[in-house]
C-alpha cells in the first residue's frame, strides 16, 4: 500500500484527539495535525512526506516537531516504525501484525500478510527472554539483465 499525497483524506479533529487520548498522548495542535494526516487510512509515510504534505496545507508544524511526534507515536505503539536502511524510515499507521515488501526502484512500501511469510529455525533463546515479534522487510527491484 502506498500513500497518495495529492489529495489525502484526513481524520476529523475529534477522531484524532480520541486516538491520542486512548494512547495517553497529550493532544497538542501539532500532534493533532500529524495524526489527522497519518491515521486517515493505513499507509506508510516518511517524516519528509508528512512534513511536505503539512506544508502544502499551510500547517505550521516544524521539522523537529514532526520527527519528535513520530518518535513519540512509535514509542507508544501508535505507529510502527519500518526501517529500510540508515536513510529510509517509514511510519506505518497499520497496527496489526504484518511484514513489508519494499520496492527499491519506486520507494513504495506495501503490506505482506503474516501468513505469506514462513519463519523457521529462530535462534535459541535463554529462558529469560521471549520472542515479541518478527518484522520482515523484503526488498525487491527490477530484474537485472543477464
Amino acid at each position: 500500500m502506498s500513500a497518495t499525497l495529492h489529495n489525502p483524506k484526513r481524520l476529523t479533529r475529534e477522531q484524532a484527539q480520541g486516538l491520542l487520548d486512548r494512547h495517553g498522548i497529550a493532544p497538542t495542535e501539532q500532534r493533532l495535525e500529524i495524526a489527522r494526516l497519518l491515521f486517515a487510512r493505513h499507509q506508510h509515510l516518511s517524516a519528509e512526506q508528512i512534513l511536505a504534505q503539512l506544508s502544502r496545507q499551510a500547517s505550521r508544524v516544524s521539522k523537529a516537531t514532526v520527527y519528535n511526534t513520530l518518535k513519540l507515536f512509535a514509542e507508544t505503539g501508535l505507529v510502527r516504525e519500518v526501517i529500510i536502511d540508515s536513510t529510509k524510515r517509514f511510519y506505518d499507521s497499520n497496527p496489526d501484525p504484518h511484514h513489508h515488501l519494499f520496492h527499491t526502484d519506486s520507494g513504495r512500501l506495501e503490506d505482506v500478510a503474516p501468513a505469506q511469510v514462513k519463519i523457521s529455525d529462530l535462534p535459541g533463546l535463554s529462558s529469560a527472554v521471549e520472542v515479541l515479534g518478527v518484522d520482515v522487510v523484503i526488498r525487491v527491484g527490477p530484474r537485472r539483465p543477464q
